[in-house]
């Protein structure tokens, strides 16, 4: 596909979808947020690709929305309504539904939208240099992303307050403490780090259990009571012995040697998880 702001290529398994306007610092638009929409929409229906690296190109990873087009979309004085979805959901809502690990390797600025998008991806890799900055309310505005929903359950209630009340830019060394971020890299070695990652994810798991874990852990963790998880897990521990997958991880524990999974996306997932009813 053809993209204005965006790159996507596929090398080794991996999806490498990177934001492509240096001149601007990568600043986000609504045709940035629509391309970052479909390239993710792309990579998670390739049953070749494994893993998908989310980077920016330049310097920057993003300064945040564009302000000097149309990036907000604000074209009414009346809230919009129906089926308008802001440009930052666009990107994180499909990132949220993805069935491949997402891989975020970030270098400088990484502000407003540029801190929100990356809170759905899995691993989030920084440059030492990097900075983050959830910035909304010295502009006036409001997050957005479903940042809200997110950003408290990767550090926890009281940061979330702290950096999203005051505005205040967030160093990189902060990010890594407070669990944002995996771990801190030199800028120039950054993208090389989550292109290490992704190879590894793509050697030593497995595509369905990966799928089925990562929505598992969003669905679950969000209920009040842990029964849906014993209920689902209970399903899913008794599928084991149709899963051509477990039989495989086991013997190449036992053989020690690499594992070779052969269960597919479009074919082998459990027909009874319960965020697929609610996706059908």
């Amino acid at each position: 596909m053809s993209y204005q702001h965006i790159r996507s290529s596929v090398a080794d398994r991996v999806a490498t979808v990177e934001l492509h306007r240096p001149e601007a610092r990568n600043g986000f638009t609504v045709t940035m947020a629509d391309e970052l929409d479909a390239a993710l929409a792309v990579a998670d229906a390739d049953e070749e690709v494994r893993a998908v690296i989310l980077t920016g190109a330049g310097k920057d990873f993003c300064v945040g929305a564009d302000l000097s087009g149309s990036s907000l979309e604000v074209t009414n004085t009346e809230p919009p309504e129906g089926a308008w979805v802001e440009p930052a959901t666009r990107v994180t809502r499909r990132m949220f539904a993805m069935q491949k690990p997402v891989i975020a390797a970030v270098r400088g600025a990484a502000v407003g939208v540029g801190s929100t998008m990356l809170l759905p991806a899995d691993f989030r890799l920084a440059a030492k240099d990097s900075r983050f900055g959830f910035v909304f309310s010295k502009r006036g505005i409001y997050p957005e992303a479903g940042s809200t929903w997110f950003l408290p359950r990767i550090v926890g209630l009281g940061r979330a307050l702290d950096w999203m009340v005051s505005g205040r830019l967030i160093p990189a060394e902060e990010a890594l403490g407070a669990g944002l971020v995996r771990s801190l890299h030199d800028a120039d070695v950054v993208l090389d780090a989550a292109r290490a990652l992704a190879r590894e994810l793509v050697e030593t798991t497995a595509p369905v259990s990966v799928a089925v874990i990562r929505q598992a852990l969003y669905q679950m963790s969000a209920l009040p009571s842990p029964e849906p998880a014993f209920l689902l897990d209970s399903q899913l521990i008794a599928s084991l012995s149709l899963s051509a997958d477990a039989l495989e991880g086991v013997m190449a524990f036992l053989q020690k040697r690499p594992p070779r999974f052969t269960r597919t996306l479009a074919h082998d997932l459990p027909a009874f998880l319960p965020w697929r009813e609610v996706t059908r």
